[in-house]
């Protein structure tokens, strides 16, 4: 391998024309097409797109949960076949261990990695803090609401200070306070952490309001229809909504869905 060739570290994660078909010879269906795209180290960025264009699909690709049919994916200068090592997922339900009280439904990765539960108590607090969730550690997950429980999640994630954070419709369970709660939050966990985050969404407005780039998918099969930047200043609380890069990104993204049919106009 020469130096051209070399992995850029600098990089979070690259889609070196990413291509995934799931099924059978007779009945391929095709997910993902050539898809190629960098995400910067620390970047965050959102996938937008119609149900069923893949962007889960890319989700796991990256997460090597799934293996890419044709192209390739470097996480952080890694090619290898194996789950990244510095990678949180947080889904869509919060998959919590019903058995177990909050505090030790977070230190889970702990126990999974044989790292010591009593070493990262203390994060784990501060952690649970953070999303409001200090005076229910020792609560079990039937007694918080929603939006609680994927608090949890979220802290449960970020316990071993991830490198790469993947979203998987995290939010979308949620009722549309609670979400809108849930987005500052995440904002505000990320700005303090700086982790890499990837942010699956069926959500326009979720995707402009939280991402430094947003990408904007076709419908299956799934491919980059157009990459938009956020310029708007952090932190974006709930003002954002008002601000006039919001107005228009959100109209730009709702007309690309208009033009491919995603959406269609009333009458």
């Amino acid at each position: 391998m020469n130096q051209t060739d070399m992995p850029d570290t600098r990089a979070g994660v690259v889609l070196d024309h990413v291509s995934k078909t799931f099924g059978t010879l007779e009945a391929p269906v095709r997910a993902v097409e050539d898809v190629a795209l960098t995400i910067g180290d620390g970047e965050f960025v959102a996938v937008v797109g119609p149900s069923g264009c893949g962007k889960s699909t890319i989700l796991r690709l990256i997460s090597r949960l799934s293996p890419v049919t044709r192209g390739s994916i470097s996480v952080f200068g890694d090619v290898s076949d194996q789950p990244p090592a510095d990678m949180s997922i947080v889904f869509q339900n919060h998959v919590l261990l019903a058995w177990r009280t909050v505090i030790d439904n977070v230190l889970f990765p702990a126990e999974m990695t044989g790292k010591s539960k009593e070493q990262l108590r203390g994060r784990a607090m501060e952690l649970l803090e953070s999303v409001g969730l200090g005076e229910f550690a020792q609560r079990y997950p039937h007694e918080l609401s929603g939006g609680m429980r994927q608090r949890a999640s979220i802290a449960r994630a970020l316990l071993l200070q991830p490198r790469l954070l993947l979203m998987d419709e995290p939010f979308g369970a949620l009722d549309a306070l609670t979400r809108e709660q849930m987005r500052i939050d995440l904002e505000s966990l990320w700005l303090r952490n700086r982790m890499t985050v990837l942010f699956i969404t069926h959500s326009i407005d979720e995707a402009v309001l939280l991402a430094d780039r947003v990408i904007v998918m076709t419908p299956r099969p799934g491919r980059i229809e157009r990459i938009l930047e956020i310029g708007m200043p952090r932190p974006r609380a709930l003002a954002a909504r008002r601000e006039k890069e919001f107005l228009m990104k959100t109209e730009e993204i709702t007309e690309i869905f208009l033009s491919r049919g995603v959406l269609h106009r009333q009458g």
